[in-house]
């Protein structure tokens, strides 16, 4: 592994991609950044102490470790925590090295970052309390439906043909917690949003039989760890290392351990099975954006 990526770098940099690799930079430094999110369900979240955990967050030290071999120094890692409105612009003026998070990877943010191969599709779905009575989308009509700020999910619910005609209020939460307490807190009547962060949000809640994801899936969507663009060191060594990880297994272990197992710090279960768009996405390894999914 090593020598396959000193090989890489010599190429790149005969070819004229210089320093601006992100391995010549914690190489110089000594350290690297990595975004991760305070509340993205399983996929990242905050022990608090300016502690961080999840599947991405794992996936990500994995990386990292790879990153570390390549610079052949001992790298400190520093945790920043990003939101849905400024990862991007964080990732692309080099800030955060590398994303941790929830992103979705579209067309459009492919034209600012780039994406490691596809770790998790996501279902986009709808909580709501479970004695609001609510079970479909065409029941929204006249609701006020909550989401977080910088994201695509409400977008994604007025496109979807089955809201056609039904009429909803938006209220927007700076981050996945927020969002979800305006469900909590009876200011919104349903939340919309990536369906393993609302099983995270319900898993963490003060009573989680008091809430339930219901209704139709409203899109797939590739969630993806995050890079700048023209670096293709990162890129290859990032690919290399989630590929490596399918292939061996573990990435099938790491989903038991952070879906279907206690998760800390409440020892509670998420509960997502991993599902046929994942499998699929492990079985073929792309960066294809969401555009290039299928719409159910």
């Amino acid at each position: 592994m090593k020598l396959k990526l000193v090989a890489l770098s010599i190429a790149l940099l005969a070819t004229g991609g210089a320093f601006a690799d992100t391995l010549s930079k914690v190489k110089a430094s000594g350290v690297v950044t990595m975004g991760v999110r305070d509340s993205s369900g399983a996929l990242s979240y905050t022990l608090g102490d300016g502690k961080y955990t999840g599947y991405h967050v794992e996936i990500c030290q994995r990386i990292l470790a790879g990153l570390e071999k390549a610079a052949e120094r001992k790298l400190e890692v520093k945790y920043q925590p990003v939101t849905s409105q400024n990862r991007i612009p964080l990732v692309q003026n080099g800030t955060v090295d590398i994303e941790c998070g929830s992103t979705t990877n579209n067309a459009t943010r492919q034209k600012d970052v780039a994406f490691v191969v596809t770790t998790f599709v996501e279902e986009v779905r709808i909580a709501v309390k479970a004695n609001s009575g609510i079970t479909s989308v065409a029941q929204l009509n006249g609701k006020t439906v909550a989401t977080t700020t910088g994201t695509t999910s409400v977008q994604t619910l007025r496109k979807n043909k089955r809201a056609t005609g039904v009429e909803f209020k938006e209220i927007f939460g700076k981050d996945h917690s927020d969002s979800f307490l305006l469900l909590e807190s009876g200011r919104a009547d349903a939340f919309v949003m990536d369906g393993s962060i609302l099983a995270g949000n319900i898993a963490t809640a003060k009573k989680p039989s008091d809430f339930k994801i219901v209704g139709e899936v409203l899109s797939v969507e590739p969630i993806a760890i995050m890079i700048r663009k023209d670096d293709p060191l990162l890129k290859r060594l990032a690919d290399d290392t989630v590929k490596g990880m399918i292939k061996s297994g573990e990435m099938n272990k790491l989903w038991t351990k952070w879906f279907l197992s206690p998760i800390p710090p409440k020892n509670t279960k998420v509960g997502l099975a991993l599902s046929a768009s994942t499998k699929a996405a492990w079985d073929n390894p792309n960066d294809k954006p969401m555009e290039e999914y299928v719409q159910k």
